[in-house]
């Protein structure tokens, strides 16, 4: 039973909402997708208890937020993060956004 669990490798994954309300009303209009983008990273470190040069975002995420332009983002994204044995969170969009 112990040789099981070594070989088996330790993901924990959860599905999370993360706000973008802040972003929308704090940064200047120009920098509102990019400021989204640090608030996601910042909610996963958070979260998921990692590092911010750990916290992998998927493209699909990128371009969910850049859809409608770079003032105009949505209010809260729905995402799925995984992480894995060695500290990297993977963030997706979770299944149904889009």
């Amino acid at each position: 039973m112990a040789e099981e669990e070594k070989g088996r490798v330790e993901e924990l994954e959860r599905e999370f909402v993360v706000p973008l309300r802040a972003s929308q009303h704090a940064p200047p209009r120009t920098e509102r997708t990019k400021h989204a983008m640090g608030t996601i990273r910042r909610f996963m470190v958070r979260h998921m208890k990692a590092e911010p040069k750990n916290v992998w975002i998927d493209p699909r995420l990128n371009e969910y937020l850049w859809r409608r332009s770079i003032t105009h983002i949505p209010s809260k994204v729905r995402v799925k993060a995984i992480r894995f044995e060695d500290g990297l969170v993977e963030v997706d969009l979770a299944e149904g956004e889009a």
